[in-house]
């Protein structure tokens, strides 16, 4: 078996801008309530004509590009996405055909805002038992389509965007680039983030899932490093779920990882679901943030409750 790794990614947002200003004008909120309580400044919203496809098009181009391939190379594209327009067709087929991928596999994976990372991982492994060869990963949400927005509590947070990541297999007597996940759930928490229906709007126990995430999580993020053979003073860069910046300090302070090695976009592109890890890795890499060669930590939680972590090498 051969061994996987992250060959390059991209990200997408709209253009769109929506400040905290903007949504004290539709729902009872202010810019410091959502600086405080979420650690938010701005956040970036579709056009309403604009669709996860669209989004998951621009990302997944970007990704490819960046990983020096061509659309052809790929065999396998799995978008990751809780918030889709309709369930079939499949987001991934059609953004494989739009691409110009031709005949890969394609499916959507729903593990909602940890979906990325469940994708990475099932990504890898397709690459080392040899079912594919290189696959297109992305992360892609409209969750403005899914929003009350009279309730101040979710309304404020999430916002829409899509990451990519392309995994291929590493040379021979390359180190393994995507370290084994450690991923799971607690369904007898999911009532605290739900959709009712086909055409209910999110609702969420903002602070159960706080207190969930601030102390089941940093030890599934211990447990990856331990996995991958590293220790977290070891990871350069930790790119957490993008959910809360109190959540992602909490965490980071948890493992003992320096603040200035830590993903902070949430703080202008607002929790965007499955896409938020791959988006923050693209904003790391414009800001130089990222160290070619070294580990960096992913782990990502959300509706389900699911949970997901893994050690990558940075491309």
């Amino acid at each position: 078996m051969t061994g996987a790794k992250i060959l390059g990614f991209g990200g997408y947002q709209p253009d769109q801008v929506v400040t905290n200003d903007d949504l004290a004008k539709l729902v009872e909120t202010s810019d410091e309530w959502i600086r405080t309580r979420v650690g938010i400044q701005e956040r970036r919203f579709a056009r309403e004509d604009e669709t996860v496809a669209d989004m998951a098009e621009a990302a997944g181009a970007k990704a490819i590009a960046a990983s020096g391939l061509e659309p052809s190379d790929i065999d396998l594209v799995i978008v990751a996405t809780c918030s889709p327009e309709s369930l079939m067709p499949t987001v991934a087929a059609t953004v494989a055909h739009r691409l110009g991928i031709v005949a890969p596999g394609a499916y959507d994976l729903n593990a909602a805002c940890a979906g990325f990372c469940y994708a990475v991982g099932a990504a890898a492994d397709s690459v080392r038992a040899g079912s594919a060869r290189h696959a297109l990963v992305i992360g892609a949400e409209k969750m403005t389509s899914w929003m009350d927005w009279s309730d101040r509590s979710t309304c404020i947070i999430f916002a829409d965007g899509a990451g990519a990541a392309v995994v291929g297999p590493t040379a021979d007597g390359e180190r393994e680039g995507i370290g084994p996940i450690v991923w799971g759930s607690a369904g007898d928490q999911g009532h605290k983030i739900v959709i009712e229906g086909r055409t209910g709007k999110l609702t969420q126990d903002g602070q159960a899932v706080f207190r969930w995430a601030t102390t089941a999580l940093a030890p599934v993020a211990l447990e990856a490093c331990r996995r991958a053979g590293v220790t977290p003073a070891e990871i350069s860069a930790f790119i957490p779920h993008q959910a809360n910046l109190r959540i992602i300090e909490a965490i980071a302070k948890k493992l003992g990882i320096p603040r200035d090695r830590v993903a902070d976009d949430i703080i202008t592109a607002g929790n965007t679901s499955s896409a938020s890890v791959p988006l923050a890795l693209s904003r790391m890499a414009e800001q130089g943030r990222l160290q070619p060669g070294k580990p960096a930590l992913l782990l990502a939680f959300g509706a389900g409750l699911s949970y997901a972590s893994q050690v990558v090498t940075v491309p």
